[in-house]
């Protein structure tokens, strides 16, 4: 059977936390940020966990970064 490839798109958005949670960046936050409150950039900074039902989709989808 032929390996599964690493979906290349889901490797560059997505890391995996140490507990396994898949985690990203938030939305909203590379540009036009002039109209967001100082309070709402401030709470966009770092990473979030995905929705626990994408995860076992983000953890296939990752291959063997998913480890």
């Amino acid at each position: 059977m032929p390996k599964m490839k690493t979906h290349k798109g889901v490797k560059k958005r997505f890391r995996l936390s140490a507990t396994g949670k898949a985690m990203h960046r938030q939305a909203g936050t590379s540009h036009l940020n002039s109209r967001l409150s100082k309070k709402r950039r401030r709470n966009l900074r770092g990473t979030t966990a995905a929705a626990t039902v994408n995860e076992t989709m983000i953890q296939r989808a990752l291959g063997k970064y998913s480890n």
